[in-house]
């Protein structure tokens, strides 16, 4: 595994914006499979407008890689994706983590990008929804027997 093409990958994520999501062929092969818990989509074109829906969704968007471990062509990176929503608490910073499975084919463009994230951890920030899935949270977590 090349390490200066991992370096540009993680570089490429870290500074991803609106401008350079155009360049995301110099990163994935034309046929690539990008996978999260929202999409399952195939071609380059494809992942690029999940990018771009992404910027117009939510204000400043960014990815910060914590981690990163690669074997033969599998880079496994973890990050914490922060943002803040557009219409509801506007400017209040927003984080979700996450990993993401990238597998490299022989030119190390990625082939399959997969995204591992809790969903739910996305919708709890959501107003009405949040407050619902959060409670639900809280009585399924088990109490400690009175006494301890």
């Amino acid at each position: 595994m090349n390490a200066q093409r991992i370096d540009a990958l993680v570089r490429y994520f870290e500074t991803l914006s609106p401008e350079t999501v155009g360049t995301l062929p110099q990163y994935y092969a034309q046929e690539c499979r990008f996978v999260d818990p929202f999409s399952d989509v195939r071609g380059v074109e494809r992942v690029a407008a999940i990018f771009r829906h992404m910027f117009e969704q939510l204000d400043t968007p960014r990815f910060i890689v914590r981690d990163r471990v690669a074997e033969s062509s599998q880079v496994l990176l973890t990050w914490d994706f922060e943002f803040s929503f557009r219409r509801w608490r506007p400017g209040k910073v927003q984080r979700i983590h996450g990993a993401s499975l990238l597998t490299l084919d022989a030119a190390g463009l990625v082939a399959v990008h997969r995204d591992y994230w809790d969903a739910a951890e996305l919708y709890e920030k959501l107003p009405a929804i949040g407050l619902l899935l959060r409670a639900l949270k809280r009585r399924g977590r088990p109490q400690a027997p009175l006494g301890e």
